[in-house]
């Protein structure tokens, strides 16, 4: 995930409202969103290359979301996928926030820099290997890119002031949240961060939706957690020779974890 905006435990019908958007090389091959053949309880997308993901629920209502921190500085020798972070806390539908930081702080330096959502819809965390603060993540609208949480870059800061105006209408429609993250627009040089890749590729990188060629914005997803328990996922997959993209949609209502 390059773009993750989500309103946290600030509206009355839902505890979470998320929306997304994969940016990726588009020769890295994946799946959509489905729920997986080795873990039923699982639904993601799947890197074919490394077998992990970078976004998915469960059927007992853990979330799990991942953003690379772009620092090329500061890249490691053949480190593991960080993936496979997302599908290590799915797939255990046992393990809780807490026992997931500890593991968290004793691989962190196993990764190169990651951002990490991850918990219930109701009891959302972050975590990153970057410096910056982890644990609870409050009640409001936040949003995360490839560096810190709610750092203040352009096409994060507008994103998130338009996912605030959507959530404060009684009925928030997925359409409306796909409709905020669409915008292929670059924001201006004078805008953009350093974060060391260059000018040109900071301006490619720029927009909330990515349209170049060789990498861009492969999927677009939104997740409706509400109080009451039923989870409304909705995934677009964006193909540039294909007119129209793929969608999955999913509906289901949270049920406990069997012990």
């Amino acid at each position: 995930m390059c773009l993750i905006v989500f309103a946290n435990d600030c509206h009355p019908r839902y505890c979470l409202i998320l929306g997304a958007n994969r940016d990726e090389y588009r020769d890295r091959a994946s799946e959509p969103s489905r729920f997986w053949v080795d873990y039923p309880q699982v639904l993601a997308g799947r890197d074919k290359l490394a077998g992990g993901t970078w976004l998915g629920v469960t059927g007992n209502g853990k979330f799990a979301a991942i953003t690379n921190y772009r620092d090329p500085r500061r890249q490691l020798v053949d480190p593991p996928s960080r993936g496979g972070l997302v599908s290590a806390f799915l797939c255990d539908p046992l393990a809780t926030p807490a026992d997931f930081r500890l593991t968290l702080n004793r691989e962190r330096e196993r990764y190169d820099g990651f951002n990490l959502l991850y918990g219930y819809g109701n009891d959302l965390h972050y975590f990153t290997n970057r410096g910056g603060s982890s644990g609870p993540i409050p009640g409001g609208v936040h949003g995360l890119s490839n560096h810190l949480l709610d750092t203040g870059w352009p096409k994060l800061t507008v994103a998130r002031a338009r996912l605030a105006a959507i959530v404060e209408q009684a009925n928030p429609d997925a359409e409306q949240i796909f409709e905020a993250l669409s915008d292929p627009a670059p924001f201006a040089d004078g805008m953009l961060p350093d974060t060391g890749v260059g000018s040109e590729r900071e301006r490619l990188l720029s927009p909330i939706f990515i349209a170049g060629e060789g990498y861009g914005t492969r999927s677009t997803t939104v997740l409706l957690i509400e109080r009451s328990g039923l989870v409304t996922f909705v995934e677009r997959t964006f193909d540039p020779a294909v007119t129209a993209p793929l969608t999955v949609r999913h509906s289901f209502r949270i049920r406990p974890a069997v012990k």
